[in-house]
């Protein structure tokens, strides 16, 4: 015979592995490690820097 299994041990496993999945998703999805927004926070600035440097002034 087979060993008896743990319907709630095994119900517990499969949920664990659906959040774990559904976290990585999203982290894909959505998610941005701080140098990428360090990197895009620099070039938002530099390029509002140099559209200022271009803009005509009224005299």
């Amino acid at each position: 015979m087979n060993k008896p299994i743990n319907l709630n041990r095994l119900r517990k496993t499969r949920a664990q592995a659906d959040q774990r999945t559904k976290a990585d998703e999203n982290s894909a999805r959505f998610g941005r490690t701080k140098a990428g927004r360090l990197l895009e926070a620099t070039k938002n600035a530099k390029a509002a820097k140099m559209l200022d440097q271009h803009e005509l002034e009224d005299e």
